[in-house]
């Protein structure tokens, strides 16, 4: 789907464009800000391509790693992808690149998912008194403050979500209840594993984005035309990017952490269980030797004549059943 964006006073109007019925001709200079090309079809990239003078990248290039692949001019135009997180408030974010292309005073974007930013900032522009948008290079910034926004919201919900998950992992237990604790700690890892995830995902994004404004600013000081207030708005997005990459790297050092515990927590408990068992092992050894002795049917056997040899065994089982449990109580092993 191919969208174009025109200036109209204070704020943009949206223009959705059927490719084969419209003439390629090129875009006046300066008339149109943004051109949203979202799940492009091939007709829809040749009439940007022919209407802007840029080669739109395909899916594939989009999601090389390479740096070189993902940052570079080409035809007097800056190339930009960077990574974008997406369905952050379901229990499956994805990770999908978003390619930035800024030619002259026009933006291409040119995405395979929706993000959220994108449609509140979509239809922000379109309001009266939107904020400034008039150039390309307004739109891609206004743009990249809506994604920080974004995951600086996300990594918000997460140190929540983090600090609830520690309360319930060191919260005190009574020792009657520590044998039913085994379940809720599966849960515990479940919800960890996937805070960890989503924290991941938007470091990896807050990563790609820095990348993508340190090469904008290189190339616009290069180019003599970054004016006073697009430095300013750059260098404030690289201290959030740089502010919230630290959180993620807090919020992951706190989640590994989380992880180790509760794993520490279910090996203690298991610990516990099988010492349960090998001291009810000990304990029963005596009395089972005492009965294995006196269950043997030879016939020179003194004890087998005497009168009370039955009461004795049975008391000799009993009393050396419960000196070992006597003898661990008193060692703090229960």
């Amino acid at each position: 789907m191919l969208r174009v964006y025109t200036r109209d006073s204070d704020h943009l109007v949206a223009h959705s464009i059927n490719v084969n019925a419209t003439e390629q001709q090129p875009f006046p200079e300066g008339t149109v800000p943004w051109l949203d090309l979202l799940n492009p079809t091939p007709e829809e990239d040749r009439y940007v391509e022919a209407a802007v003078g840029v080669s739109i990248p395909t899916r594939e290039e989009m999601q090389e790693i390479e740096v070189s692949s993902r940052l570079y001019n080409e035809n007097g135009a800056e190339f930009m992808t960077m990574t974008a997180v997406t369905r952050i408030d379901t229990d499956e974010p994805q990770l999908t690149p978003i390619t930035f292309v800024l030619k002259g005073s026009t933006l291409v974007t040119v995405r395979y998912a929706e993000p959220r930013p994108f449609m509140m900032f979509a239809l922000r522009v379109q309001r009266a008194n939107a904020v400034s948008c008039g150039t390309g290079e307004q739109v891609m910034l206004s743009l990249m403050e809506a994604l920080i926004d974004r995951i600086a919201d996300a990594l918000e919900k997460v140190g929540a979500k983090i600090d609830a998950i520690s309360r319930e992992v060191f919260k005190h237990e009574d020792s009657r209840k520590k044998s039913s604790k085994t379940a809720d700690f599966q849960k515990i890892i479940v919800d960890i594993g996937r805070e960890g995830d989503l924290v991941s995902m938007a470091r990896e994004s807050l990563l790609s984005m820095n990348r993508v404004l340190t090469y904008h600013t290189a190339v616009a000081d290069d180019s003599k035309r970054a004016l006073k207030e697009i430095r300013s708005r750059v260098r404030s997005l690289q201290r959030d990017v740089s502010s919230l990459t630290d959180h993620s790297t807090y919020l992951s050092t706190k989640i590994n952490f989380l992880l180790d515990a509760t794993l520490g927590l279910i090996n203690l408990e298991q610990n516990q269980i099988i010492k349960i068992f090998s001291i009810a092992a000990v304990a029963l050894m005596p009395p089972t030797l005492i009965a294995s002795i006196y269950g043997m049917n030879f016939k020179a056997m003194p004890e087998l004549g005497f009168e009370y040899g039955y009461p004795m065994a049975i008391g000799l089982m009993i009393i050396t059943a419960i000196l070992p449990f006597v003898f661990f109580r008193r060692r703090g092993w229960l």
